[in-house]
């Protein structure tokens, strides 16, 4: 049986609720890849009403309106493509979970959050997460001991995640988490290429499995369709971004002329009118050997961009990594560095290295980095980005990759340099420290990743400490996580969420 808080207060405190979905719809209105999706809307039930624990005179809609709808509002606000509706309050029992179910339904919701308040036996959280619903229970303390029952529920592949913490920031990284799957069902991905070049493991290579198993629908563009495109773009408008995103903001031009910069900025145009007609978030292109580069300039600088803005742009037709960086931006809000790593054993450190670097790593709205505007290192032509990331120096990195959509592998690091040795090499690099350099280099890829050596090298390397988030993430998509270099693998594979 379920009771309601009293809806003005609920509603009242957390009026920001409504007006933050609609910014959020207006934000992706707006979107630079013209994407509109509407926001993501999660349905927030309020589970327990007292008793022995947190204590017999507990007050469960004054606990609601005091502490957590006020907070709630401000999550809501703060992550802008996120609606909060529901708020009721029931027993903890699961037959009041499964008498509010209708409502979610009718709520059209896409994910639950669970506040629990009062002693129960974690019953009702099965009854949620079964819906398919990626689901989300945080856990005070003492409001009981249901947070036991989370990690067997987690072993029967529900996608279901707690946050057990008395800091209400928890809130804040759980339902971020929760976007993470509904707006990956949501999301398209441009490919271009010829047919049958798509790169990574073997399932990432078949895009039906990839729609089935992680969400986003694989669009592949031919690049004789790419050529069309990019004709059709205004140089003025390439001259423009040149002069104003590249030209005038780096610290140092170096090999390319500005005509090189301009013709690899009119290569940007057209990838984001290909992303604008699918309606994608994200695109990935067969660069080298794939697409006549020397004609239609190369990819780098649109790629950074992009990413910059908080879109998706992945070189060398990568598909794994391309659905990493889509899941960290979801969730974090973070661009990703896709990098060729290189092991110094003697520094206990991995280079991480690539031409390809975005200038906003801390997320769109961070100040860029420094950066010049140099070759593409591998054959000095076109035009591609030095990153210099020397201010971060003492930054906690977390680096990861998809396998065969199933796996997350994942690394932490620290920078401890930002090098430039001899020149060789890819133009961005940065050193980080890791735990244990030659463990690492003893068990990269986990055994889950195959022989060629793109698939086996490339990681994405993004800002942040994010590996217990990823394993919660993993736990809503369906992964496993490996910390690479360790014997340790967590979070069986969760059925798949609707």
């Amino acid at each position: 049986m379920a009771s309601h808080v009293n809806r003005r207060t609920f509603l009242g405190s957390t009026g920001a609720i409504a007006l933050a979905g609609a910014a959020a719809a207006r934000a992706a209105a707006q979107d630079p890849a013209g994407a509109a999706a509407p926001p993501v809307k999660v349905y927030v039930v309020y589970l327990g009403t007292g008793g022995a624990w947190p204590k017999p005179e507990f007050d469960a809609p004054r606990e609601i309106a005091q502490r957590f709808a006020p907070h709630l509002a401000k999550t809501a606000a703060a992550l802008r493509d996120v609606e909060l509706c529901g708020g009721d309050l029931i027993v903890n029992s699961a037959g009041a979970a499964a008498a509010l179910l209708p409502k979610i339904d009718g709520a059209q919701a896409d994910a639950i959050l669970v506040i629990h308040l009062a002693f129960g036996n974690a019953a009702p959280f099965k009854v949620f997460a079964s819906t398919g619903r990626p689901t989300a229970v945080y856990s005070q303390p003492f409001s009981g001991h249901d947070w036991m029952y989370v990690p067997r529920l987690q072993k029967e592949g529900l996608p279901l995640i707690i946050g057990a913490s008395r800091d209400l920031r928890e809130i804040d990284r759980l339902v971020a988490l929760l976007r993470v799957p509904v707006h990956m069902r949501r999301s398209k991905i441009v490919l271009v290429g010829e047919p049958g070049c798509a790169a990574g493991t073997e399932a990432a290579r078949d895009f039906e499995k990839v729609r089935a198993r992680l969400g986003p629908e694989v669009v592949q563009v031919t690049p004789s369709a790419f050529v069309e495109v990019h004709a059709s773009i205004d140089d003025a408008a390439a001259r423009e971004e040149a002069e104003t995103y590249w030209i005038s903001q780096a610290r140092e031009i170096v090999e390319p002329s500005r005509e090189e910069i301009v013709k690899s900025c009119k290569t940007s145009l057209a990838m984001r009118a290909l992303m604008r007609e699918h309606g994608a978030r994200a695109i990935t292109v067969k660069c080298l050997g794939g697409i006549p580069i020397q004609t239609l300039g190369y990819p780098c600088l649109g790629f950074s961009k992009m990413l910059d803005e908080g879109l998706v742009g992945a070189c060398e037709a990568d598909i794994d990594s391309t659905l990493t960086m889509l899941m960290f931006q979801y969730a974090f809000g973070l661009p990703g560095f896709i990098t060729d790593p290189l092991i110094d054993a003697g520094r206990n450190a991995v280079i991480h290295a690539h031409c390809v670097a975005p200038t906003r790593m801390g997320g769109p709205a961070a100040a860029r980095l420094p950066f010049s505007i140099r070759t593409h290192r591998d054959d000095n032509r076109g035009a591609s980005l030095e990153v210099f990331m020397d201010a971060d120096i003492g930054r906690t990195v977390t680096w990861a990759k998809v396998a065969d959509l199933d796996t997350m592998l994942v690394t932490t690091g620290t920078i401890v340099e930002v090098c430039d040795f001899d020149d060789r090499g890819c133009r961005t690099q940065v050193v980080t420290e890791v735990e244990n350099a030659r463990e690492l280099l003893e068990k990269w890829g986990g055994g889950v990743l195959p022989d060629d050596m793109m698939t086996l090298l490339h990681r994405v390397l993004f800002y942040g400490d994010h590996a217990e988030s990823v394993r919660d993430m993993a736990h809503l998509m369906g992964l496993k996580v490996l910390l690479e270099g360790k014997e340790m693998r967590a979070s069986a594979p969760a059925a798949a969420s609707g």
